[in-house]
């Protein structure tokens, strides 16, 4: 059962740092919000507002509280092929897929891919491309671009040893520096009316004016991105697999999902822009997607469209220590171990992606054992990551 904190503030998480509870508190008490805040099992501290939360508002939208990476989420893909189908080496298919993807912070494609050339029309029709250029003029190029930090593209295997494809990213430089964008102009509006916030990343923006107008804009155009850069993405991992094994890919189920967004729903009663950052879409029946840490276990799951929940739950682990708690605290042997049987990277630089740097997911999906059903666990045997 969650925990009532407050009539505001309902609590799915056992593993809750004091200082994650100050900031959802802190949050909960804005004036806007609308039933309550609900607090996912993966919550942990954020900026401004806690990764790991539901925010539900009435006539306004906290941009902090949205995020930096927007629209960022997972994509699934489930192939034809089994654990017999592969080989015990996977080091070549590890490479090929680092080959075919940027990976890492500031890295991007040299020139648009053919498979990338229709999504860019689709995001040069699209309202919100003007702010896009302005502040990112080569988002054409982020397009099908992984990223860092936990962000990551991995192979895994399901308890019925089906090969399946799995990707973490979001909407990359352009949909940061279009959030920072707009979060100091929420700044410069809360500052202008003589408001008073317990944290200058709870500054909010006001339905009905011209500055929230050009956030939704923005930030409709980010979420699009975001879902197409992941779909591009899966389409490079889908050929390199294709070649690696000799034979075309077979889509036998496909999901993609945001876990950083807003979107107009409607909840007790009320139509609210509710704002998950770092939760999933858990509505009946709505197919989703928790992945572990680093070498952990991930799930696909189906929402049960719990109502105190706001249809949310957990988009994931959530961080137990800082990356920089994580690379004093751990080392690269310890790693190497947990890595056993995994093609993965083999760098120094993935210590503060230790998989005891997060929540055990085990606690986190047994927190979260009303809000969603576990269809497939997944084990990865390739995993591919920026540094």
């Amino acid at each position: 059962m969650p925990e009532h904190i407050s009539k505001k503030l309902i609590n799915w998480a056992s593993i809750l740092e004091e200082t994650t509870r100050n900031q959802a508190v802190a949050t909960s008490k804005m004036p806007f919000i609308f039933p309550h805040v609900a607090l996912m099992p993966d919550a942990h501290l954020g900026k401004g507002a806690t990764v790991g939360s539901v925010i539900p508002t009435l006539g306004a939208i906290i941009p902090a509280a949205v995020g930096v990476d927007i629209g960022c989420g997972m994509m699934a893909l489930r192939t034809q092929f089994t654990k017999t189908d592969l080989p015990a080496d996977l080091s070549d298919l590890h490479t090929a897929i680092s080959s075919a993807i940027p990976l890492s912070a500031g890295k991007y494609n040299a020139r648009v891919s053919e498979t990338a050339t229709p999504w860019v029309s689709e995001l040069k029709q699209t309202d919100g491309v003007t702010q896009a250029d302005a502040v990112a003029p080569n988002w054409r190029l982020q397009l099908g671009s992984l990223g860092s930090g936990n962000h990551f593209i991995e192979v895994s295997l399901d308890e019925q040893d089906r090969v399946w494809l799995f990707l973490h990213s979001g909407s990359r430089g352009v949909g940061n520096k279009l959030a920072q964008k707009h979060i100091k102009v929420a700044q410069a509006q809360c500052v202008r009316r003589w408001i008073s916030l317990p944290d200058p990343d709870l500054a909010y923006l006001v339905q009905g004016e011209p500055e929230f107008s050009s956030y939704l804009q923005a930030l409709n155009w980010a979420q699009k991105f975001a879902y197409l850069n992941r779909e591009e993405m899966m389409d490079r991992v889908v050929s390199c697999v294709g070649e690696f094994l000799g034979q075309p890919v077979q889509t036998e189920e496909e999901i993609n999902c945001h876990h950083n967004y807003t979107k107009r729903e409607h909840h007790f009663g009320k139509d609210v822009w509710l704002s998950r950052k770092g939760a999933i879409d858990a509505g009946v029946g709505v197919p989703g997607l928790i992945p572990g840490s680093m070498g952990a276990a991930s799930y696909v799951v189906v929402g049960k469209g719990n109502p105190v929940s706001l249809n949310s739950s957990p988009h994931g682990a959530g961080r137990n220590f800082s990356r920089a708690a994580a690379r004093k605290r751990f080392t690269r042997d310890d790693l190497d171990e947990r890595m056993v049987g995994i093609a993965w990277g083999r760098s120094n630089a993935f210590l503060d992606e230790h998989p005891d740097a997060y929540k055990d997911i085990d606690v986190v999906m047994h927190d979260a054992a009303d809000l969603v059903t576990v269809q497939h666990t997944l084990r990865q045997i390739v995993n591919v990551k920026g540094d």
